[in-house]
């Protein structure tokens, strides 16, 4: 890859914001590391996100157990190895106040990413930001996001139902709310049913992401209802991890080599790195 043939960070994230607003969701894959973003490109995904939680594993921690300043370099190397647009998961913006909030984001505009998010969660009291405090720290970072040459797609997380709290009015409230703050996209992790997604996007004026899990259905009713993104989150770095350990497991217990077979499927992405 040569720098003529990488578009500019401000081209890649007016793009990243226009791919929203497709006839189909758009399908955003979260790598978790420069070979892994290569690879994914490679298979024809055309926008990539960080995941904190296969970031912090690749540093051999658990998710939350990144600084900012590494979670910002880490996207920066991610939005170096391909061409495609980058958004960077930036859990709660590792700050509480809104003014420490800002700062993340206007560091995170520099680091050639064309996106970001923001969630509502408190990871140091384990609760979730009452709501006032949770639009104001979503304004400082769209504030922060959008006012450089960079307009970053901003993608505001209400994590209720992550977090076993199972209110869909509530998380409304919020995405309602982050939404007049300034927010690019909305997103509620851990929604499964068609009605409840549905009932979100009827009810804000963003393009909704949605997180792929067992359960939630599959794209083509997704983009029936109007979901604009669907993302993966940790799940392709977690069936990375799997099948490393059925390997590992096959050889240390019965000492025979049938993970090959499925090495070959590496196969795929074989080119991946040429450029």
């Amino acid at each position: 890859m040569t720098s003529a043939a990488v578009p500019s960070s401000a081209d890649r994230a007016a793009h990243f914001a226009e791919m929203h607003h497709g006839d189909a969701p758009l399908l955003m894959a979260n790598a978790w590391d420069a070979g892994t973003a290569k690879s994914l490109a490679f298979l024809g995904f055309a926008a990539l996100a960080t995941t904190s939680a296969g970031h912090a594993a690749t540093l051999g921690r658990h998710d939350g157990g990144v600084t900012r300043d590494e979670a910002i370099a880490h996207a920066a190397e991610l939005a170096m190895a391909t061409p495609l647009p980058v958004s960077a998961d930036l859990e709660n913006g590792f700050a509480d106040q809104p003014d420490d909030v800002s700062e993340t984001y206007r560091l995170a505009a520099g680091s050639g990413i064309a996106g970001c998010s923001i969630e509502d969660w408190d990871p140091r009291r384990s609760v979730i930001y009452d709501i006032e405090l949770a639009a104001a720290r979503v304004a400082a970072a769209a504030e922060a996001a959008h006012e450089g040459p960079v307009r970053l797609v901003l993608t505001a997380r209400a994590e209720n139902q992550l977090r076993g709290v199972d209110d869909l009015d509530d998380t409304i409230r919020r995405l309602q709310a982050y939404q007049e703050a300034g927010a690019d996209v909305l997103y509620a992790p851990c929604l499964f049913s068609r009605a409840d997604i549905a009932r979100v996007v009827d009810e804000v004026d963003r393009p909704v992401n949605v997180l792929a899990l067992p359960g939630v259905p599959p794209v083509a009713e997704l983009a029936e209802v109007g979901v604009a993104r669907v993302s993966v989150g940790s799940g392709f770095s977690l069936v990375a991890y799997a099948a490393m350990a059925t390997a590992a497991m096959e050889l240390l217990e019965r000492g025979t080599y049938g993970w090959w077979e499925q090495a070959g499927g590496a196969r795929a992405v074989k080119g991946a790195f040429d450029t």
